[in-house]
């Protein structure tokens, strides 16, 4: 058989990956088909290569098994044969492995990574990370030590009831495993005796505390749901009545008003009037958890909670600023039905006020009225009217005098009060 002539019919059916060039890529060599004859022609015209096809035909006609020099049989090695290069040894990268199981111009299977061993197999397996669980509904559980710990107090204040802690004996859980001031005793305790036993247990109080994920909230979150009722995610005023009336009982100086029922009414009133005043920025009478958080009502709290001298305490609980404030409401409402028109706002301060304000106040443009009487301020208007009057350095009374004068343009009005 005559090499020129296999070497011809070769090269009309020439498959650009059976030159296993691994030097040159397949994909370059299908892409200019006449490179690749190139090649072959001048690799096919060397000498080893003449002398090893020659071996190769007479061993296919005398039936001997064909041994191509440099051949592997073990697949891990690549199954490739090591023919003749026409690039110097180490001139190119290597590259990937190809299969064992017969020609790459036969066999359309693809190969998979695993059957290769190719590290690639960790960047194509998708990996799978446990992310940890970041939101709880009814709050971050409790961490084990601080659980524990909690518990142990709690079994030491629950161990001298045999049936739980009656109301008069709760204050202590609530200012030492709590943490909360202690006029919120009555208040946290009927929050758990739901079916009004008169007893909270040990169980009761741990589930409602521990197990429900109170004891890992913040204290102004806490307040919170203490004090809304159930169905609301916000607070009235009313919702600051209860806790008012303990502190009344059991602040030792507030004890000078327990004969004087009507006059615990109004400072309690007051306090409400003045907590809204400062952190329902919104003025709707609704006082959300954000705007609880934003305010300084929780260290007043804890303030008037730890302090014997109410009066100390200037933020909200004041009986001195409520005295202050009540007095001049009652010295202007001199018919003594708790409303105030025009005409005795006018001699506020003695007369500091000019008729063009009391009009615009009047007009409920800074501030619209609870009185629902016609021309008529309530006592509720009126510690609006006079905080904003007495402060004006506050963000509500800022807010207060702006709508008050926007549409006035009294600017020397505005110049004596020092706004500008």
């Amino acid at each position: 058989m005559d090499v020129d002539k296999v070497v011809g019919e070769e090269v009309c059916c020439l498959d650009a990956e059976l030159l296993q060039l691994p030097e040159v890529s397949s994909f370059v060599l299908k892409e200019n088909p006449q490179l690749a004859e190139d090649l072959f022609s001048q690799w096919i015209s060397l000498s080893d290569t003449s002398r090893l096809v020659k071996t190769l035909i007479d061993d296919a006609k005398a039936g001997n098994p064909i041994s191509v020099p440099g051949s592997s049989t073990n697949a891990s090695a690549g199954g490739v044969n090591s023919l003749p290069s026409m690039f110097p040894v180490g001139s190119a990268p290597p590259i990937s492995p190809r299969s064992s199981s017969g020609s790459p111009s036969t066999s359309k299977q693809k190969t998979s990574p695993s059957s290769l061993g190719s590290p690639l197999k960790l960047v194509r397996e998708p990996v799978w990370e446990v992310i940890p669980q970041f939101y709880f509904q009814n709050g971050r559980p409790a961490a084990s030590e601080l659980k524990e710990h909690c518990l142990s107090r709690i079994n030491h204040l629950f161990s001298n009831g045999l049936d739980g802690l009656l109301i008069h004996e709760f204050k202590p859980v609530t200012k030492i495993v709590c943490k909360l001031p202690s006029f919120f005793s009555h208040m946290l305790f009927r929050k758990i005796d739901v079916d009004c036993t008169g007893i909270v247990t040990r169980e009761a109080f741990v589930k409602y505390w521990v197990d429900s994920n109170m004891l890992t909230l913040d204290a102004a979150t806490q307040i919170f749901n203490i004090l809304k009722q159930s169905d609301c995610k916000y607070l009235t005023q009313s919702d600051f009545k209860s806790i008012l009336r303990e502190l009344l009982a059991t602040h030792s100086g507030l004890e000078f008003l327990q004969n004087t029922p009507e006059f615990q009414e109004r400072y309690a009133e007051t306090v409400i009037y003045r907590i809204f005043y400062y952190i329902n920025r919104s003025g709707n009478g609704r006082l959300t958890l954000r705007e609880l958080k934003r305010g300084n009502l929780i260290d007043a709290m804890h303030h008037a909670d730890e302090e014997d001298d109410i009066n100390k305490v200037i933020r909200y609980f004041s009986y001195e600023h409520f005295y202050v404030i009540y007095c001049k409401f009652w010295e202007l409402d001199t018919d003594h039905d708790f409303l105030i028109d025009k005409e005795n706002l006018v001699r506020y301060g003695n007369h500091a006020l000019t008729y063009r304000i009391v009009d615009r106040i009047f007009s409920q443009v800074p501030r619209k009225f609870t009185s629902n009487v016609e021309g008529k301020m309530c006592y509720e208007d009126f510690v609006y009217f006079m905080l904003s009057e007495e402060d004006k350095s506050s963000e509500p009374s800022l807010e207060y005098w702006y709508y008050l004068l926007a549409l006035l343009r009294l600017l020397p009005f505005i110049s004596s009060l020092g706004m500008i």
